[in-house]
Parts: structure tokens; C-alpha cells; sequence
């Protein structure tokens, strides 16, 4: 084990002032009395210092720390008791593990551990107060940095930190994301755990900013092939996943939202390109992605508006019609 200390020197005296201190509150980390304080502060400057996610993940005993802040309060979420101060806590460790998760020289090793893991306990939550919902968010955001951390305009929305717990930093992790699509060990990490099942959940029940994260993750499952596939495989997949998509499609009726509406959209769109999800969204897309329900709310957004074409448009196409111009049903 080689000391912290020996790192490579930086060129300002200031900035050199800063890195002891960065090596000195990864240290504190070891230590229950002063690891509050030193997560604190490194979540607070895990987005200035570009390698911190390798300094934190060959210190010795530092993920070891961060694992137990989150075993630490499994106790708390079954039953429901979290406290605002805990939640604030551990997002700040998981906001410690998004670094790594995002990082490419950690991100292969993070996963090969199966850290993730620890995570989905918190996702399979349902209590509504903000102390969960931030833990649930905060530990999607995790989700979201292992591969879909590249800022672009298709990517998740820009979240603003209005939507983020205050005293936990930057914890959410998610400013905006465009899924690198050659992550190919993320998705295959992804589809041999219950995330999608757990995606689903949040997308059912959650507030609107996990619901979007949630999709977001999904949406980009969707967006590749092997994950495209996975999810059209069986009926029951999805059947499952048309159901929560047509949920969120009549409650964004009553209870608008332009950004969930933009990923909801997308993975239909995506959907409708595997012939045989094709061949049942005929039957079960929501009338309102059909007709001006969603006008208003998609006025400025062509995005949106021009995939939602395209959904129409893919869903049409193939259809048998009768001489007056009117689809068949299937036989």
C-alpha cells in the first residue's frame, strides 16, 4: 500500500493546500469519529477534483467505510424510521460512490465488485417522506453515473439542485446525461440484477423527479439492443413495462410533466421497434399519445413531438386496412 501522501505535487501552492486536504478527509473516513464531517466535505468537491474517484478506491479501507455508511442504516428503512440527518449522511457516501461509478478508470472495477447491489434495498422503499425520496434518487443517480454520465442535449434533463436535498450536496449526481452507448458491461451488469423491476416500481409510485430518473434509466436499457431485446423476450416483461408506461401516460394527463413525458415517449418509441412489441402497442398505446391530450405540454418541445410522430407513424405502418382506409384487427 503506497501512502496518500506521495501523490503526484500540483503546480499552485493553492491548490496543493487543497489536495492535503483532500488526502487528509479520505483519511478521516476510516474513522467513525471523524467520517460525518470528512463525507460532508468531499461530497462537496468530488465535482472539482478529477481524480477522486481513483483516490478514493485504492485508500485503504475507503469503499470499506463507505459500504458501512449504507449497511448502517438498512435498519432504518424496514421499518420506515430515517431521519433527515441519516438520509443527508448517506447520500453524501453515495454521492462519493457515484465518482467512482462514473470515473472509467474505477467504473469496470466497481462493477466487477457488485457494489450496486448495496443500493437496491433502498430502492425497493415506498415511503413518501423526503428522506426517502432523496435516499431513492440519490442511489438512482449512482445507477445513472456507472454509464450514462456523458452531458448532451438528448440525455436526461438538467435538474436543477432546487430538486436536491441542500445538505447533501451534489448528491444526486444527475445534472444531465446522455447514456454512452458502448457501456455494454453496464447494461449486462444491469440485466442480470432486478433493476428494471425496480425502475418500474419508482416509475409507478415515485415523485416526478425519481419517476424521471427512473425512466431515464429504462429509456437508455431500451436504447440498447441486448436490453431491447431482454425486455421484448417474454410476454410478461413486456407486458409489465407497457402497464407502467400506460399509467404514467394517464396520470401525465391529469398531473403534467414535459420531461417525464420526453423519456415515457422515447422508450414507446423504442418499443415499437422490435416487430413483435410493435404488433401489441397496436392494441394498447394510450389514446392520448394519439390524440392533442399532450399538445400544450409538447408546444415548444420537437423533439418530443417529432418521436411521437415517429411512434404513430412505426405503429401504422405494416397495418392491414380494409378498402374504406380503417385498420383490421389482427386475426
Amino acid at each position: 500500500m503506497h501512502s496518500l501522501a506521495t501523490a503526484a505535487p500540483v503546480p499552485t501552492t493553492l491548490a496543493q493546500v487543497d489536495r492535503e486536504k483532500i488526502y487528509q478527509w479520505i483519511n478521516e473516513l476510516s474513522s467513525p469519529e471523524t467520517r460525518e464531517n470528512a463525507l460532508l466535505e468531499l461530497s462537496k468537491k468530488r465535482e472539482s477534483v478529477p481524480d477522486l474517484a481513483p483516490m478514493l478506491w485504492h485508500s485503504f479501507g475507503t469503499i470499506a467505510a463507505l459500504l458501512q455508511e449504507i449497511v448502517n442504516i438498512y435498519p432504518s428503512i424496514n421499518p420506515p424510521t430515517l431521519t433527515a440527518h441519516q438520509s443527508n449522511r448517506v447520500c453524501n457516501a453515495l454521492a462519493l460512490l457515484q465518482c467512482v461509478a462514473s470515473h472509467p478508470e474505477t467504473r469496470s472495477a466497481f462493477l466487477a465488485a457488485h457494489i450496486p447491489l448495496f443500493l437496491y434495498p433502498f430502492l425497493h422503499t415506498v415511503s413518501k417522506t423526503r428522506p426517502f425520496e432523496y435516499l431513492r434518487l440519490t442511489s438512482l443517480g449512482v445507477i445513472v453515473e456507472m454509464g450514462f454520465h456523458h452531458v448532451g442535449p438528448a440525455g436526461l434533463e438538467l435538474l436543477t439542485s432546487s430538486d436536491l436535498p441542500a445538505s447533501a450536496s451534489q448528491s444526486a449526481g444527475i445534472t444531465g446525461a446522455l447514456v454512452k452507448t458502448d457501456e455494454q458491461e453496464v447494461i449486462n451488469f444491469l440485466l442480470t440484477t432486478e433493476i428494471i423491476p425496480l425502475c418500474l416500481r419508482i416509475m409507478e409510485s415515485g415523485s416526478e423527479l425519481s419517476k424521471t430518473v427512473a425512466t431515464f434509466i429504462l429509456q437508455k436499457i431500451l436504447l440498447d439492443d441486448t436490453g431491447l431485446a431482454y425486455i421484448c423476450q417474454t410476454y410478461e416483461r413486456f407486458s409489465h413495462v407497457a402497464m407502467i408506461l400506460g399509467k404514467m401516460v394517464l396520470q401525465l394527463s391529469k398531473e403534467p410533466s414535459a420531461r417525464l413525458l420526453k423519456h415515457v415517449v422515447r422508450c414507446y418509441l423504442r418499443l415499437s421497434d422490435n416487430p413483435r412489441a410493435r404488433e401489441a402497442l397496436r392494441q394498447c398505446l394510450p389514446d392520448q399519445l394519439k390524440d392533442t391530450t399532450f399538445a400544450q405540454v409538447l408546444k415548444d418541445d420537437t423533439t418530443t413531438k417529432r418521436w411521437l410522430a415517429q411512434l404513430v407513424k412505426n405503429l401504422q405502418e405494416g397495418q392491414v386496412t380494409d378498402p374504406r382506409g380503417i385498420p383490421l384487427p389482427p386475426q
